[in-house]
C-alpha cells in the first residue's frame, strides 16, 4: 500500500492503526443503526477521517534513513530514525536520505594520458552522506552528480599522468582522485570515503610492445649478472693461480685430489703422461693410484 501524497510506502503500524479505526467505525455504525442513535454518526465520521489521515501522519524512518520535512515549502525539521508525526497536507517529506556507505562505479574510455597513450580506466568510489540538509537542499540529484564529478575527475587525472605512473603508482592515483572528488562533493554534504581504480586497459599493440620491452630488460639483467659472475670466477682463478705459483706443493696436492675424486666413484683408471706424472710427484701419485685401482685391471 502506498501513501499517495508522499509517494512513499505507508508503514505497517500506520496501516494497522487505520484499519482498527475503520473497524471501530463500522461497529459504531452498526450499533447506531440497531439502537437508533443519530448522534453516533458524528463519531463515525470522525473515526473515518482519522483512519484516512493516520497513514499520512504517522511516518517511520529506518535506522539508516533521515527524512527532510518541509512545512508549506520551508524546511521544518529532519526526522529519523523511528516513528514520528507530521501534519497531513501541511507537512511533506521532501527527501529521504540514506546515510549508509554507498558505491558508484565510473569509467573513462579512450582517454589520453600525459604521454598521449589512449587508455580505458574503470574505477569505483565509496561515499557517504554526512550532512542530510545540504544533500537534500543544495543539489537536485546528488547520486547522479557524484557519478559525473567522479568521471570528470578521473579524466583530468589521466590527462595529467604518464602511463607508467598510472600503472605502477595506482595507490597514489587513488588517493589523488579521492581528494579531488571529495573537495567537490563536500559542498553537497557528501564525503568521498575512498576511490579504487579497478582496471587500466591499454591497446593490444602497446601491450605487446611493453611485453617485449620487459622481456628485453630481463634478458639484459640476466646477461649482466652472468658477466659479473664470470668476472668473479676469473678473479678467483687468478688468485688461485697466484697461490699455486707461490706454493708448488699445493698444486701437487690439488692435482692428486682431482685424480682421487675422479676415480673413487666408479673405480676408473686414468692414464697420465709421464711428464705430468713427474710434475705431480710420481711416488705419491703411484701410491694413490694403487689404492684406487680396480682389481684385475
Amino acid at each position: 500500500m502506498k501513501n499517495v501524497l508522499f509517494g512513499k510506502e505507508a508503514n505497517p503500524f500506520a496501516i494497522l492503526l487505520s484499519l482498527v479505526l475503520f473497524l471501530i467505525a463500522v461497529l459504531v455504525a452498526a450499533m447506531a443503526y440497531f439502537w437508533q442513535l443519530p448522534t453516533a454518526y458524528f463519531g463515525i465520521g470522525l473515526l473515518v477521517i482519522l483512519g484516512i489521515l493516520v497513514p499520512r501522519a504517522l511516518m517511520v524512518a529506518n535506522q539508516w534513513e533521515r527524512m527532510v520535512i518541509l512545512r508549506l515549502g520551508k524546511l521544518r525539521d529532519i526526522k529519523g530514525p523511528g516513528l514520528f508525526v507530521i501534519v497531513p497536507f501541511v507537512d511533506t517529506v521532501a527527501a529521504t536520505i540514506d546515510q549508509r556507505i554507498q558505491t558508484t562505479g565510473f569509467n573513462a574510455e579512450r582517454t589520453l594520458t600525459q604521454d598521449t597513450v589512449p587508455v580505458n580506466v574503470d574505477a569505483i568510489i565509496f561515499w557517504q552522506v554526512h550532512d542530510t540538509e545540504r544533500a537534500a537542499l543544495e543539489i537536485a540529484n546528488y547520486r547522479e552528480a557524484i557519478g559525473q564529478v567522479a568521471q570528470t575527475s578521473l579524466r583530468e587525472m589521466i590527462g595529467a599522468t604518464e602511463l607508467s605512473a598510472l600503472l605502477s603508482e595506482r595507490k597514489k592515483a587513488d588517493e589523488a582522485l579521492r581528494e579531488e572528488i571529495g573537495s567537490k562533493t563536500a559542498e553537497w554534504g557528501v564525503a568521498a570515503m575512498s576511490v579504487e581504480i579497478r582496471d587500466v586497459a591499454i591497446p593490444a599493440g602497446l601491450q605487446d610492445a611493453m611485453s617485449r620491452r620487459a622481456q628485453a630488460e630481463r634478458e639484459k639483467e640476466a646477461r649482466i649478472i652472468l658477466g659479473a659472475s664470470e668476472q668473479q670466477i676469473a678473479q678467483t682463478f687468478v688468485e688461485a693461480a697466484e697461490t699455486y705459483a707461490k706454493a708448488p706443493g699445493a698444486l701437487q696436492l690439488r692435482a692428486m685430489n682431482l685424480v682421487y675424486e675422479a676415480t673413487k666413484e666408479r673405480g676408473m683408471t686414468i692414464v697420465i703422461p709421464s711428464a705430468m706424472a713427474d710434475s705431480m710427484n710420481p711416488a705419491g701419485l703411484g701410491g694413490l693410484l694403487a689404492a684406487t685401482a680396480v682389481p684385475g685391471r
